[in-house]
C-alpha cells in the first residue's frame, strides 16, 4: 500500500473542491511524459555519434511504448487502489530516472544503457503516468468523459510541441552541428548526454506540480445536476459496471484492442520517423527541408496530435464514440492514400495530410477511455484502460518497425526520397481498413459480464 503523503486517503477532496483544479495536475504529468513523441529529434544525432541504423535508433522509443503498455496493464489495478498521487510520484521517478540512465549510456557510449534507461525505466514511468490522470479525470467528469479524457491526453500529445524545438536548440547549443539539408555533420562528446540530463531534471520539477495538486472525489460525489440515468440516450452507454477481469473476456474489449492497435500503428510510424521522413521526402526537390524546419514539422504534428485529442474526443460526447472511430480510421486511410499518390509534389498537402492523420491518431487515444467507460462503466476503468494499452505496446513496435525496416531496405537497394516510404504507406492503409471493420463489430456488453446490482464497488 502507498504510505503517508502518497496514500490515497490523504488526497480525498473536501466538500466544495473545484474539479477544474484537476486538469492542470493531469497536464503537468502528461506534458512531461509526452516528450516521448519528440524522440525523432534525437535519432539523427544518435545515429551519427554511435553509428546506428534507423531501426537501431528507434529501439529506445519502441521499448518505451512496449513498457508503457505492459506497465499500464500490470499496475493498472494497483494504480486504482493506491491513487493518483502515488502513481504520479512513481511515474516521476521512473521517467526522469530513465533520462539520467540514458545520459550515462551516451556518455560512456553504451547504447544498451540508453535503451534500458529511456525505453525500459522511462517506459514504466510512461505507463503509470499515462493511465492515472485519465482515470482520475473520468471520475471527476462523468458527465463529459470525452472532454475529460481529451484534456488529459491532450497533454501527452502536446508534449513534443514543447520538447521538439527545445531539444533541437539544446542539442545545437551543446555541440550538434547540422548542414543546410538537415543532416548531422558532427556531434560533440557531451552534447546528447547533457541534453538528456537537463531533460530529466527539468521534467522532475514540472511533474512535481501534479503530485502536489491532484485529488480524488469522495465516494458519494457527483457533479451538480448530473443524473447517470440520462446518459443512457446512446445504445452503447451502460449504467452497469464490469470488472477488469471480466472486461478482457468480452469480444468488445478485443475489438477495441484491434481498433486501437491499428490506429496507433498507422500514426506512430510517421511520428517516430517524422524528422528524417520529411527531410527524405523533399531532399531531392528544389527546396529541401532543413533541420530546423524538420523540427518545426515535428512540432506541428505534436500540435495536431494535441488538438485532435481535445477537439475530436469532445465531439465524441455529441456524436458517439463508434461514429468518431469511423472517421479516424476511414478518413485516415484516404489521407494516407493522398500522400502515396501525390508523394513530394506539394509540401502543403503532405503536411496537412500528416497533421490530420496525427490528429486522428491522438484522438483515438483520447476517445478510447470514454469508449471503455461507455461499455464497461466507471468501476476499474483505469485498470481496463491499462490492459487495453497493450495494443499500444504492439503498435509501438509494429509501426516504427514497418517504417524503419522498409526504409532501410529501400535505401540499401539504392532508392531515395518518397520511394523509401511508399510500401509502408500502403501497409498502413490496409491496417486502418481492418481497424474500421473491427469497430463495426462493437456492440453493448452482455449483462452476464456485469457486476451484481447492489454490490458495493470499491476502487
Amino acid at each position: 500500500m502507498a504510505l503517508g503523503f502518497l496514500d490515497r486517503s490523504r488526497i480525498v477532496a473536501p466538500a466544495g473542491w473545484s474539479r477544474w483544479l484537476i486538469p492542470p495536475a493531469a497536464l503537468s504529468v502528461h506534458l512531461a511524459i509526452g516528450q516521448a513523441y519528440a524522440w525523432s529529434v534525437f535519432k539523427p544525432p544518435l545515429e551519427k555519434y554511435l553509428s546506428l541504423s534507423g531501426a537501431q535508433s528507434a529501439l529506445p522509443f519502441q521499448l518505451g511504448i512496449v513498457m508503457l503498455g505492459l506497465s499500464a496493464a500490470l499496475f493498472g489495478t494497483r494504480v486504482e487502489r493506491n491513487g493518483p498521487r502515488w502513481a504520479m510520484f512513481v511515474s516521476l521517478c521512473c521517467f526522469c530516472g530513465g533520462f539520467l540512465v540514458a545520459a550515462l549510456g551516451v556518455l560512456t557510449k553504451q547504447y544498451w544503457l540508453v535503451v534500458l534507461g529511456y525505453g525500459g525505466l522511462g517506459g514504466i514511468g510512461l505507463g503509470i503516468g499515462y493511465i492515472s490522470p485519465v482515470s482520475t479525470l473520468i471520475k471527476w467528469f462523468p458527465d463529459r468523459p470525452g472532454m475529460a479524457t481529451g484534456i488529459a491526453i491532450m497533454g501527452f500529445g502536446g508534449g513534443a510541441l514543447i520538447a521538439s524545438p527545445w531539444s533541437t536548440e539544446m542539442l545545437q547549443a551543446f555541440g550538434v552541428a547540422y548542414d543546410n539539408v538537415g543532416r548531422v555533420v558532427s556531434v560533440a562528446d557531451s552534447a546528447i548526454a547533457t541534453t538528456f540530463l537537463v531533460h530529466g531534471l527539468a521534467y522532475a520539477v514540472f511533474m512535481s506540480v501534479g503530485v502536489l495538486l491532484v485529488r480524488v472525489p469522495a465516494d458519494d460525489w457527483k457533479p451538480a445536476g448530473w443524473n447517470p440515468a440520462n446518459d443512457k440516450a446512446h445504445a452503447l452507454i451502460t449504467t452497469a459496471n464490469v470488472s477488469a477481469r471480466n472486461a478482457i473476456r468480452t469480444p468488445q474489449f478485443w475489438c477495441l484492442w484491434v481498433v486501437l492497435c491499428f490506429n496507433v500503428t498507422a500514426g506512430i510510424g510517421i511520428l517516430e520517423k517524422a524528422s528524417p521522413m520529411i527531410t527524405d521526402f523533399f531532399r531531392e526537390t528544389p527546396v529541401p527541408v532543413s533541420a530546423s524546419a524538420a523540427a518545426g514539422f515535428v512540432a506541428l504534428l505534436s500540435l495536431a496530435n494535441m488538438l485532435g485529442r481535445i477537439v475530436w474526443s469532445s465531439t465524441s460526447d455529441l456524436v458517439g464514440r463508434k461514429n468518431m472511430y469511423r472517421g479516424y480510421l476511414g478518413v485516415g486511410a484516404v489521407l494516407y492514400l493522398a500522400i502515396a499518390l501525390f508523394t513530394n509534389e506539394s509540401k502543403v498537402l503532405f503536411i496537412v495530410c500528416a497533421m490530420l492523420i496525427l490528429s486522428f491518431y491522438g484522438a483515438g487515444f483520447a476517445t478510447v477511455p470514454a469508449y471503455l467507460k461507455d461499455l464497461f462503466g466507471t468501476y476499474q476503468v483505469g485498470a481496463i484502460h491499462g490492459r487495453l494499452l497493450t495494443a499500444w505496446s504492439v503498435a509501438g513496435v509494429l509501426g516504427p518497425l514497418i517504417i524503419n525496416a522498409i526504409a532501410d531496405s529501400q535505401k540499401a537497394a539504392g532508392k531515395s526520397g518518397p520511394a523509401l516510404y511508399t510500401t509502408s504507406i500502403y501497409i498502413m492503409i490496409g491496417l486502418l481498413v481492418v481497424g474500421f471493420v473491427a469497430n463495426e463489430f462493437v456492440r453493448p456488453v452482455n449483462a452476464k459480464f456485469h457486476e451484481p446490482t447492489g454490490e458495493k464497488v470499491t476502487q
